[in-house]
């Protein structure tokens, strides 16, 4: 994947870096997470999308020459930051989810601990790819639910805002599931399944219906599939199909693999054709439609009993329409101090659901016995998670506990990249479809609605509510004294 567009870049963090330098502040290192406050389509979770690119763009981040010289032309920065920006690279640590894991609002699905000049000029750009794609898998997988089991191709190439939205979108919408898609770049430089049949203009340009359809079959005998809408879907349409099916592919000993409606009613019309492909023996032959689908018309559809095999789905899914924003943000929650150790740091607001989590954190998901999520609790990087009862904190309110029995916890965070390199295995498009799949099995069924999905809210570790209270004691009284507060911390691997 290209990820050079290292000028992706909010300007502020170019002159809050000149700040950082001015101040002999470039290699204190911080620590920053990426989040979420809130799901798309008022769901009760989203995927994690992208993350494999965004570690990547950070291995190969730098600048080029001509970019330094654009930022010299400006006459806003000085050399000496100028030559340090020319020669910077990233030289952090990541931790992260891996792409497709099913994650919850406030919890830091990737942090970055590096130099805070390297930590800082990288937001737009990891903001800019989880926040996509993130939105798209966790909207695909929507619609492929809806579907209940019949397949989803991904037709929104020309849609798409763009022709990076438009290629690593379909990627994403394979991953999210579903089975492929119409974007030939996808699939040669992700290996994603094609899939495509024909449009109106192929149809219209033969004299008739039944000789576009004959040229088609001689053509593609093993997966003909004629788009049967373009003069009369049920007058002319289907019964042309059926001609050709008898009259060319099944002297050939092949069979019609299936027919396209893209306009009209489809629940009637492909109620119609299904009894008119039946009549003609052809039990076989697969009814595709499209035309502007979403989860919720295709939910309404299958609930119409309309016999539909696949569906085609453009321009909501790979803009995910409903909702086409996804609010990840990136925020500074630990500072390095003299002496070496990373100080918690908070940021304090009127609305309570944007108060940050301080702290160098990870994440440990406690699963029931049936293997469902109970919960996320967030804590302090290091602090141990015992097995048996454990009190856990609510984010917002952090006086409140609830006691947790009967649980198995696993740590869901990854270091993935060590001094600037990458030390994680990912895996392929393939199985991180596979891996979404499984993610979702661990979802009980008032957590998959469509609609007034049961949500699941992440806790607190004792430690981080005590951290984060004592924070905002002291900023309450006006304390300049940033208190030690004793977390009682142990080697994370010790469950």
């Amino acid at each position: 994947m290209n990820n050079k567009n290292n000028m992706l870049i909010d300007f502020y963090e170019l002159t809050m870096g000149q700040a950082y330098f001015n101040q002999g502040m470039e290699n204190k290192k911080a620590c920053f997470d990426l989040f979420y406050r809130r799901c798309p389509d008022k769901s009760a979770f989203a995927l994690a999308g992208n993350v494999q690119a965004a570690v990547e763009f950070l291995r190969d981040f730098k600048f080029d020459k001509d970019e330094i010289e654009y930022l010299r032309s400006l006459n806003l920065f000085t050399n000496d930051y100028l030559d340090y920006l020319s020669t910077i690279k990233f030289t952090g640590d990541v931790y992260a989810v891996q792409d497709g894991t099913v994650t919850f609002p406030n919890e830091p699905v990737l942090t970055v601990v590096a130099p805070i000049i390297e930590a800082q000029i990288v937001e737009t750009k990891l903001l800019t790819i989880l926040n996509r794609s993130s939105l798209v898998t966790s909207k695909t997988n929507r619609i492929v639910r809806a579907a209940q089991g019949r397949a989803i191709m991904e037709f929104g190439t020309r849609r798409a805002h763009g022709e990076s939205a438009a290629n690593e979108g379909a990627l994403d919408a394979y991953i999210g599931g579903a089975v492929g898609t119409a974007c030939t770049m996808t699939g040669m430089q992700f290996g994603v399944p094609v899939l495509g049949t024909m449009a109106h203009s192929y149809i219209q340009s033969f004299d008739n219906e039944y000789e576009a359809f004959k040229a088609y079959a001689l053509s593609f005998p093993n997966n003909a599939t004629f788009l049967v809408d373009t003069y009369d879907t049920l007058g002319s349409g289907v019964p042309n199909a059926i001609r050709v099916a008898k009259e060319v592919l099944e002297p050939m000993g092949k069979k019609l693999a299936g027919i396209r409606i893209d306009s009209g009613d489809l629940a009637y019309l492909s109620k119609q054709a299904r009894k008119m492909f039946d009549e003609a023996g052809m039990f076989d032959t697969k009814i595709c439609v499209s035309n502007s689908l979403d989860e919720y018309l295709i939910s309404e559809l299958l609930k119409q009993g309309a016999p539909i095999d696949t569906f085609g789905v453009g321009e909501n899914l790979i803009t995910a329409k409903s909702e086409p924003v996804f609010g990840g943000v990136y925020k500074l929650t630990a500072l390095e101090n003299e002496k070496g150790a990373l100080v918690p740091k908070i940021k304090i607001s009127d609305n309570i659901e944007k108060v940050t989590n301080p702290g160098f954190k990870d994440i440990v998901r406690l699963y029931d016995k049936d293997g469902k999520i109970l919960t996320d609790v967030v804590k302090l990087y290091g602090e141990k998670v015992k097995k048996g009862a454990i009190d856990i904190n609510d984010p917002n309110s952090t006086w409140k506990v609830t006691t947790v029995t009967d649980y198995t916890p696993v740590k869901i965070k990854h270091k993935m990249m060590e001094d600037g390199k990458i030390i994680y295995d990912f895996k392929t498009p393939a199985e991180k479809r596979e891996y979404v799949a499984k993610q979702i099995e661990t979802l009980r069924e008032e957590n998959l609605r469509l609609t007034n999905a049961q949500t699941i809210t992440i806790n607190l570790s004792p430690a981080l509510a005590e951290l984060k209270e004592r924070l905002l004691e002291e900023h309450n009284k006006g304390s300049k004294n940033n208190k030690k507060v004793n977390h009682n911390i142990e080697n994370i691997e010790n469950y």
